[in-house]
């Protein structure tokens, strides 16, 4: 049997990609096959087609941290032919074989059956954006953060797949005073529609002056863009505050001082949603599938493997709004 898939490869100095006919022989072990019904595009897929990207160590790959599907061969007696099942993280289109195919082999130990009451397209639509929100928003809240309290939260990246799952899930577990940061004046409305209560620009928040202590402006921050935006609001947390961190579109670097950690006490806590263990990720899930309803509201691009590449350089360029889905073996 041949099958599609998008793969990238190293040509001399060029990285090139393209759609191929590929055999299960083609794919990474593992002792489950997915029949793979959608995949989507995260920051990351981005970074897989590009050629400095730091992402892949090994050629050929098949790009595609996220799919979903039906398992169509499965030597794990745990998981039976035609069951529902998605996969975010442990390397998937990275160092294993990914999603951007019709098929995928994975290892069972990295699936989570679908939940009730989630298709396998709203899964998608959360994808390892929506996981490392939850992530995020969990975080927090074991650092204190309570809606009983109604804290002021910031949300930077807010259009973005990230940004706009956060807000979604706060707004759905009863957070009220979110804060937008986005450069982004004309997605204000789609924000509040959200959750959002007000929408402030970066330039409001980066200040000039480098005072390793500004005015406390918010109860705790959840950072997906990092660089200059994470440092600066590091030093406007409140006294007990925190911030997580979860992604590095606008920089690695993070140039702050001890400060804010000795005289407020601040808490700063890093989101990595790849590794996270198996056996938490089904109550992860099911949270999420609580909240789809507000999750629904965000914007929505579907493209196919013919059409993703496209839409890649919105996501490089930061100009995508919301999420990103690959339609695969939907015809």
């Amino acid at each position: 049997m041949t099958f599609k898939a998008i793969c990238v490869d190293m040509q001399g100095e060029n990285l090139i990609h393209a759609i191929k006919d590929i055999t299960i022989d083609d794919l990474s072990d593992g002792d489950v096959v997915i029949e793979v019904k959608y995949s989507s595009i995260n920051y990351k897929d981005m970074l897989v087609f590009k050629k400095n990207g730091g992402v892949i160590r090994k050629y050929p790959m098949i790009p595609g941290i996220d799919l979903c599907g039906e398992i169509v061969e499965s030597k794990n007696p745990s998981y039976s032919i035609g069951q529902k099942v998605l996969a975010t993280g442990f390397g998937i289109g990275v160092s294993h074989t990914g999603g951007y195919a019709q098929y995928a082999r994975l290892q069972s130990s990295w699936i989570t059956p679908l939940p009730n009451g989630l298709s396998l397209k709203d899964s998608m639509i959360v994808g390892t954006a929506g996981f490392t929100a939850a992530l995020s928003i969990q975080s927090l809240q074991q650092a204190g953060m309570h809606k009983d309290t109604q804290p002021t939260i910031a949300v930077t990246g807010a259009t973005g797949g990230v940004g706009t799952m956060v807000i979604a899930l706060l707004k759905a577990k009863g957070y009220d005073n979110i804060i937008a940061i986005t450069s982004k004046n004309n997605q204000s409305l789609m924000l509040k529609s959200l959750g959002a209560r007000d929408i402030v620009s970066p330039k409001d928040i980066i200040k000039d002056d480098n005072k390793p202590l500004q005015s406390q402006c918010f109860h705790y921050v959840i950072d997906c863009v990092g660089g200059a935006l994470a440092a600066s609001l590091l030093t406007q947390i409140s006294y007990g505050g925190a911030m997580s961190v979860c992604g590095n579109a606008s920089g690695i670097a993070l140039n702050t001082n001890i400060l804010p950690f000795i005289l407020r006490g601040i808490q700063l806590v890093g989101i990595d949603s790849v590794a996270y263990p198996n056996e938490k990720r089904s109550k992860i899930w099911y949270e999420i599938s609580q909240a789809m309803e507000f999750i629904r509201k965000i914007p929505i691009t579907e493209v196919t493997l013919d059409t993703l590449v496209d839409k890649l350089d919105s996501i490089q360029h930061a100009t995508n709004i919301g999420r990103n889905i690959v339609s695969i073996n939907n015809q």
